[in-house]
C-alpha cells in the first residue's frame, strides 16, 4: 500500500503563519490568486519528503520564513527566547510502521508522519543575544538548524527518504539543472538499491576500460601528464544519464514536449511496480498547447496508482478533472475552501461542457451571469452609463453562459458565497422561467434579474424598446431590409457590436439591468 498524505501543516513558512490542509487519496487540485500560497504548498511537500537540507539551504531559510513573522520579531524585544521557529509537518496515512509513528507533531497525536523544523540552536545562543543586541540587528539565520524528522522522532536525510515523490514545476521545464535532478529522481525511483549499486559499479568499470584500452595509445604517446577519465561524484551514472524519445535526448525536446514526456514517464511508472507515492506538479499547463493539455489532462485522469497535487490556473484540468477535487486558496491566508459537496451531475457537466472560464467564476467575489454574446459585448458600456464607472475597474465579473448552464454556476455561488446576479430574459413567462424556476437558489448573495412583462420576452426586445431612436438610427437603411428590432433578433452579436461601437455612450440599460446592476454594485 503506498503512502497517501492526509494533511499537510505549515508554521512561519513562506506567506503562512499558520496553515492547514486536508488533501484527497487520489487528485488535489490546487487553485488561487497569485500569491495564495499555491507554489508555497508544493515547496513545503518536496522539502519535507526530500529530507535535504541542501535544499533547504540553496533556497535560503530567509526565503522561506515569514517575514511578517521576522519583522516583528526584529520591531519588539528582541530576546532569544522569543525567536520565531518555522515548522512543515506532512501527516500520512497510517501504515503501522514504527519508524513514521508517533506524537512527535504539533497535535500530539499518534500518527505516521514527517517533519521539517529549522529552530535557533541552543548552543549559539550566546552568539545569537550579542547579535540581537547590536543597534541595527539583522535576523540570525546562520545560527539556525535544519532538522528532519519523523513523528516517531527519528532522524532522516535524503538518502533515507520515507516516501518516493516527484515535483515537476512547468515554469522550470526547460531548466537544465532541474531536468537533470528530474532524470536522477526518475532514475532512484525505478531502481532499489542492489540495481543501482550493480549499475553505477559497472558503469565505473567500463569508463575504467576506455581510460586503459582506448586512451591509452594516446596517453602512451605523452610524458608526465596524461588524460584521464572522470569518476568522481559530480561525473557518475546519474549525472550522466538522460531520458529519449525515438532516440532524441529530451533535452533537445521543445519546451511543451518536454513537459508532457516527464509527467507521463512519471505517471507510466506504476507498470513497473514500483510507483511513486506523490506526484507534485507546478502549472502543467505550462508550454502546451490545447491539444496536448487534453493528451495531458486525459493522463492525469486515468493514474491510480499515486497521489496527485496539481497547482493550475486552467479551467480545462480543473474541470476535466473533477471540481469536487479542488482545494481553494485565497490571499488573505484563510482556511482553505473545498468544493468536494459540488452535486455530482454538476461536477459531471463541467467535465463534459463545451471549455469554459469556470476559474474566473470561482475566484470572483461578485459576478454578473448572462446567457448570450450581445449582452455581454454590451455589458461594460451599460455599466458605465448605469454608474458612471468603469467594469475593469471593479471587482465584478461579467462571465457569458448558456441559459440552460445558470444553475451549474449557481450550484458554486452557493458553496462559495460567491455574490451572484443572472441577468435573464423571460422567454414568454417570466414566473415559470424566472421564479419558480430559481426558488432553490435564490439567497442574500444570489438573485435573478428579468423582464417582468412577458412580451418583452428577450434582451434584444427590451434593449429596443428602451433605445428605439439609436437602434433605429443603426438598422435603418437601404442594405437592411428587416424592420430595426427584426434586425436586432436575427443577428444578435453583430446588433450588439454596433449598438456599442457608435452608441455606447447614449445607450440606455433595461431597468432590470439597472436593478441587477445596482444591486451587485452595493
Amino acid at each position: 500500500m503506498s503512502k497517501v498524505i492526509t494533511k499537510l501543516k505549515l508554521h512561519n513558512f513562506r506567506r503562512f503563519l499558520e496553515f492547514s490542509v486536508d488533501f484527497n487519496n487520489e487528485m488535489n487540485l490546487l487553485i488561487g490568486d497569485n500569491e495564495s500560497g499555491k507554489s508555497s504548498i508544493l515547496q513545503a511537500l518536496d522539502l519535507v519528503m526530500s529530507g535535504s537540507r541542501s535544499k533547504v539551504e540553496t533556497l535560503g531559510l530567509e526565503s522561506l520564513f515569514n517575514t511578517d513573522k521576522i519583522s516583528e520579531f526584529l520591531a519588539g524585544a528582541k530576546a532569544f527566547e522569543d525567536l520565531p521557529v518555522m515548522w512543515a509537518e506532512i501527516y500520512l496515512n497510517e501504515q503501522n510502521n514504527h519508524d513514521l509513528n508517533g506524537r512527535n507533531n504539533s497535535e500530539k497525536i499518534d500518527c505516521d508522519g514527517l517533519k521539517l523544523i529549522c529552530a535557533p540552536m541552543d548552543e549559539y545562543g550566546s552568539e545569537i543575544v550579542d547579535i540581537l543586541k547590536e543597534a541595527e540587528p539583522s535576523f540570525p539565520f546562520e545560527y539556525y538548524s535544519i532538522k528532519f524528522t519523523t513523528f516517531s522522532g527519528e532522524s532522516y536525510t535524503g538518502y533515507r527518504r520515507f516516501t518516493k515523490h516527484l515535483l515537476l514545476d512547468g515554469s522550470q521545464i526547460n531548466n537544465e539543472y532541474a531536468t537533470r535532478e528530474y532524470i536522477k529522481d526518475m532514475y532512484r525511483s525505478n531502481v532499489d538499491d542492489r540495481e543501482k549499486n550493480k549499475h553505477q559499479n559497472e558503469y565505473r568499470k567500463h569508463k575504467k576500460q576506455f581510460q586503459n584500452n582506448i586512451l591509452s595509445d594516446l596517453n602512451d604517446k605523452l610524458d608526465s601528464y596524461k588524460f584521464s577519465v572522470t569518476t568522481n561524484t559530480k561525473s557518475n551514472l546519474e549525472t550522466d544519464l538522460t531520458i529519449t524519445e525515438d532516440d532524441i535526448s529530451i533535452e533537445n525536446k521543445g519546451k511543451g514536449r518536454q513537459c508532457f514526456i516527464k509527467t507521463e514517464f512519471a505517471l507510466q511508472r506504476s507498470s513497473a511496480g514500483n510507483p511513486l507515492d506523490a506526484l507534485l506538479l507546478e502549472e502543467p499547463e505550462n508550454h502546451l498547447s490545447h491539444t496536448n493539455m487534453k493528451k495531458l489532462v486525459n493522463t492525469l485522469a486515468a493514474s491510480k496508482d499515486q497521489q496527485l497535487i496539481v497547482t493550475t490556473h486552467n479551467s480545462l484540468i480543473c474541470t476535466r478533472l473533477d471540481l469536487r477535487k479542488t482545494i481553494m486558496l485565497n490571499s488573505s491566508g484563510d482556511a482553505p475552501a473545498t468544493l468536494n459537496a459540488l452535486p455530482r451531475d454538476t461536477a459531471t457537466f463541467f467535465i463534459k461542457a463545451p471549455d469554459n472560464n469556470i476559474l474566473e467564476f470561482i475566484l470572483s467575489e461578485k459576478v454578473i451571469l448572462v446567457e448570450g454574446d450581445a449582452e455581454y459585448i454590451l455589458m461594460e458600456a451599460l455599466f458605465k452609463n448605469v454608474t458612471n464607472h468603469e467594469l475593469d475597474s471593479s471587482d465584478i465579473h461579467v462571465i457569458s453562459v448558456s441559459g440552460t448552464s445558470f444553475k451549474r454556476y449557481l450550484d458554486l455561488a452557493k458553496l462559495l458565497n460567491i455574490k451572484t446576479a443572472v441577468i435573464r430574459d423571460n422567454d414568454g413567462d417570466y414566473q415559470k422561467n424566472c421564479v419558480d424556476n430559481y426558488k432553490d437558489y435564490v439567497s442574500d448573495d444570489i438573485k435573478v434579474f428579468f423582464d417582468s412583462d412577458n412580451e418583452q420576452y428577450t434582451f434584444e426586445v427590451c434593449m429596443y424598446e428602451t433605445n428605439k431612436a439609436s437602434c433605429d438610427d443603426q438598422f435603418t437603411n437601404g442594405h437592411i431590409k428587416l424592420s430595426p428590432q427584426d434586425y436586432m433578433l436575427k443577428n444578435k452579436a453583430e446588433a450588439a457590436f454596433r449598438l456599442l461601437d457608435k452608441k455606447s455612450d447614449i445607450l440606455v440599460a433595461p431597468e432590470y439591468i439597472r436593478d441587477a446592476i445596482g444591486w451587485i454594485s452595493e
